[in-house]
């Protein structure tokens, strides 16, 4: 449901572009309390109240006035009024019923805005941005809820829409690892699928007291560099998926016995291939690298069908 496209104040036929405001705490507050707003745990909100980090994240993710945006979890409105003030068109997708009327006052006067009523992830991405964008590519940005970092982002790069970057906000902990190494003890399931789609980096921090009310940690600005760089190599990609999902999620073990007892493989043709890789048998998954770990898929998907 898209709820706004409101044509913005003209005087003597000029556009007037609104001025971000909500970068100030004090604005925040008023209209929390305008609207008798209660945050709800279950949707993850921590609403941004620093218009240094506001400013930066604009600057940091490159967004220009050629640029399509897609945002997720606008809120009330306070990083959208930054993205639809720099942006050429914005479209924010927001699940809570109860912030339409809010953003309908706070960024309903950006005539360059769509805020559309959903859930990410039940929206196929690429026929989303050929309705917004009519296929052009975008930019996503996003202060996104903690407890569905990964799930989004992983609906996000496995659509293979027209992405360029992704720049978001995520818990501390979770930006070092979606930018950790691949084959580190740091790395994890989630870095290998982030590096499978593109290159991931640390923007700069952010203290927990930059958002209303504060979260429990500190958080990362991130962004993501969306580029097919294995899809070429990888015989089976969902293979490659399952086995290191698998391989993962038993990390204390040694690969041959993580994937023999996630997946049926016989340890000694484990065994046989590590070997081949020049790998010992006791080597754990969170030890290989990308072009590794593909090599051992691309020897098992030939064994077995997942």
């Amino acid at each position: 449901m898209r709820i706004c496209t409101v044509t913005g104040n003209k005087e003597k036929g000029v556009k007037i572009m609104p001025r971000p405001y909500l970068g100030d705490p004090k604005y925040t507050i008023e209209v929390l309390q305008k609207y008798n707003f209660a945050f709800q745990k279950r949707f993850g909100q921590n609403f941004l109240i620093d218009t240094h980090v506001l400013e930066k994240i604009i600057e940091s993710a490159g967004i220009t006035k050629d640029d399509f945006v897609l945002e997720i979890g606008p809120g009330i409105g306070t990083m959208t009024q930054y993205l639809a003030e720099a942006a050429r068109e914005v479209a924010a997708v927001e699940i809570d019923t109860r912030l339409l009327p809010i953003l309908q006052e706070t960024v309903g006067k950006f005539e360059n805005l769509h805020v559309i009523q959903g859930d990410i992830l039940e929206y196929d991405i690429p026929a989303l941005l050929e309705q917004e964008f009519s296929g052009l590519r975008c930019a996503v940005c996003a202060n996104l809820p903690y407890y569905i970092t990964t799930p989004i982002l992983m609906h996000l790069l496995e659509s293979g829409a027209a992405i360029d970057t992704i720049t978001v906000m995520v818990q501390k902990e979770v930006a070092e690892k979606l930018t950790a190494k691949v084959g580190t003890r740091e790395s994890g399931a989630i870095t290998v699928a982030v590096n499978y789609y593109g290159t991931a980096d640390i923007l700069f921090p952010v203290l927990r007291d930059s958002f209303l009310p504060p979260p429990n940690v500190d958080s990362a600005v991130i962004q993501i560099q969306v580029k097919q760089r294995y899809a070429d190599i990888t015989k089976n990609p969902s293979h490659f998926f399952a086995m290191v999902k698998n391989g993962f999620s038993q990390r204390r073990k040694t690969l041959v016995n993580a994937l023999s007892a996630t997946m049926g493989y016989e340890k000694q043709m484990l065994i046989s291939i590590l070997e081949g890789m020049e790998l010992p048998e006791s080597v754990r998954m969170e030890k290989l690298t990308m072009e590794q770990l593909i090599s051992l898929s691309n020897a098992l998907s030939e064994r077995a069908v997942v």
